[in-house]
Order: structure tokens, then C-alpha cells, then sequence
């Protein structure tokens, strides 16, 4: 007797069969020109049963890194083989994705703006045509981001670390470094955290960058926790380095302007008062040396040649056992 496939996925208005997989558009917007501007959405939904996960990037309009780590995981699924469901959204935030801009046209942030409202800004809106239709679908979601404001980071993973299942899924995905990152009203992690998922926001690369190796980062990351929630079979590979765990970060400011010249790469360890390197003004000489304010290891920095008193330039997570309050920004 033959096996009763799974139900149909529902999603906006259409409907996607067991083993198959649908490319689709969720209405925004529409422009000036009388254009729709739409939320382009991919499903994998597989033959056999399984949890349903989303994952997606851009929800800052200059962040690429995560649009590639998309395609390329999507490319390596087959809906007949796979046990679950996949919602892929590589662009959320599509207005500031076509002019590479971080933000919103009305220059709101996305990820401060969820889980919105169907009759609120812009932002709310996306936000809330996000969570409705997708977020509220899932048990696990993936975020994937690229460092702003030229700045790059080390790939890592920030999630509840307190949190037993999520840690889990932190230490499958296998970054060089996962911390325990505090939450933020508005942001995706948040709003998605309230209606019971599971979030891993994961950060690699420098915006509006295409960095091979924050993609493949992410890639594998992204197929160790698709594994090992049982949907897919185990990632063909050498086991990875176990991730280090960081439950405090911060970061290296500047105590006076001049050019900058960091000594200091991603993923080096560090000790407390180590010369990160210097300051010079237009002529060569040394105004300030740079220091850094803790042990860890550099998962952040600063690509501007010219910083201001104050502007961040080195991001260190601090490493050891101690589960203290962290200071990471979601």
C-alpha cells in the first residue's frame, strides 16, 4: 500500500506539494511607477516529515554575504530527499538591496522594526508580512548578517546560549565563535524568539562585499544545522573545530583621531593591554597607540583609514567559562 504524501504548504496564496519546490512573490509595495515591489521567497518542502526552517539575509540592503550563502544551500537541497521544510528568503529588505543601501527608504531599520503591523510603516509592514508568513510557520530560523558601517567580522554565530536546544543548533552550526548575544527590541531574533522559534543570527564578511570565505563559512554552517535537526544526511567533511564560546564582548575605541593602521586580524587571539596597533596623522607620526581593553579573540574590525575619538575600531569576545551578563548588540 502506498505511503499518503505529506499536506500541501501553504504560503500567501499558493500552495506547494510534498517533494517539490516553488519559487513565489509576497506583495509589499508598489512604486511610483506603478511597479510591485514583492518579497521573493523559494520553498523546499520535502516528501517525508520533518520541522520547517527559514533562513534569510539582506534584511540590511547592503549585506550580500547572505544572499550567496542562500543561493548556494539551496542549490545542494532536493525536496524528494528532504525531511521537512525549507523557507529561503535571500532578500528581505528589497528597496535597500537594489541601491545598496542599509536601510529603508523612510531610513528605518528593519531588524528594529519586527514584529510590525499590517497598517504601520513601511518596515512594520515587511516585518509583519515576514512573521505572519514566515516566521510564524517555524521552528528555526537563521539570520544571516555581514558587519556595517565598514566594518568586517569573523565568522560567528550569536544566539541564547542559555538556552539548551538553541545552543545546540549554535554548536552544530560550528563558527569559528558563538556568543551569547543579548536581544534587542525589534529585531528578528526578538520578535521570532516571543513566538517560540529557534534563532541563530549568524555575522560574517564586511558589507556590500562578497567575501568567499564568510560565504562558505555560512554555507556549511548552515548545512551542519540542517543535519542535525535530522532534515538532510551529515555534511561530507572533516569534523570542524569546535566552536569557541564567548559570553561577554566589546570594543576597542578610539582615544583620538588620525589614520588608522590595526596590526590586529580577524580571529587573532589577544591579551588585555596587547598593542592592537596606531594612530598617525597625515604626516607619519604616531598620535595614539591602540590597545586592547580585554582577553579574547578579534571577531570585528574597523576598515575606515580615518577614525574619530570615540569610533569603534577593534570588536574582542571575551573567552572563558564565565556566563556574566553579555554586552553584544543582537
Amino acid at each position: 500500500m502506498a505511503r499518503a504524501l505529506r499536506p500541501s504548504f501553504e504560503i500567501g496564496s499558493v500552495r506547494v506539494r510534498a517533494g517539490r519546490t516553488q519559487a513565489l512573490s509576497l506583495p509589499i509595495t508598489r512604486l511610483v511607477t506603478g511597479a510591485d515591489v514583492d518579497l521573493p521567497v523559494r520553498v523546499v518542502h520535502g516528501r517525508e516529515d520533518g520541522p520547517t526552517v527559514w533562513v534569510n539575509a539582506a534584511i540590511h540592503g547592503d549585506e550580500a554575504v547572505g544572499v550567496e550563502v542562500v543561493r548556494q544551500v539551496l542549490a545542494g537541497l532536493d525536496a524528494k530527499t528532504l525531511r521537512g521544510t525549507v523557507i529561503a528568503v535571500p532578500i528581505v529588505n528589497v528597496l535597500g538591496f537594489m541601491t545598496g543601501d542599509r536601510y529603508l527608504p523612510d531610513r528605518r531599520d528593519l531588524n528594529r522594526s519586527f514584529p510590525g503591523a499590517p497598517r504601520g510603516s513601511l518596515a512594520g509592514r515587511i516585518a509583519h508580512l515576514f512573521m505572519t508568513e514566515v516566521v510564524d510557520q517555524c521552528e528555526v530560523g537563521i539570520d544571516l548578517h555581514t558587519g556595517s558601517d565598514r566594518r568586517t567580522n569573523l565568522p560567528q554565530v550569536r544566539a541564547d546560549l542559555e538556552d539548551p536546544r538553541t545552543r545546540q543548533l549554535a554548536e552544530a552550526f560550528a563558527a569559528p565563535v558563538m556568543l551569547h548575544a543579548r536581544l534587542r527590541d525589534g529585531s528578528l531574533r526578538y520578535a521570532a524568539r516571543e513566538r517560540g522559534a529557534k534563532v541563530l543570527l549568524y555575522e560574517a564578511g564586511e558589507a556590500w562585499r562578497m567575501d568567499d570565505w564568510a560565504v562558505l563559512a555560512g554555507v556549511l554552517g548552515v548545512r551542519r544545522v540542517l543535519a542535525a535537526l535530522g532534515m538532510t544526511d551529515s555534511v561530507d567533511e572533516e569534523p570542524p573545530a569546535p566552536s569557541v564560546v564567548s559570553w561577554r564582548s566589546g570594543w576597542v575605541r578610539a582615544r583620538g583621531t588620525g589614520m588608522l593602521h590595526l596590526e590586529a586580524g580577524l580571529g587573532q587571539r589577544v591579551e588585555a593591554g596587547e598593542r592592537l596597533g596606531g594612530l598617525f596623522d597625515s604626516f607619519g607620526k604616531r598620535v595614539r597607540l591602540v590597545h586592547a581593553n580585554r582577553t579574547g579573540v578579534v571577531v570585528g574590525r574597523t576598515e575606515a583609514p580615518l577614525v574619530t575619538s570615540g569610533d569603534a575600531l577593534v570588536h574582542i569576545a571575551e573567552t572563558g567559562d564565565d556566563p556574566a551578563s553579555p554586552d553584544v548588540p543582537a
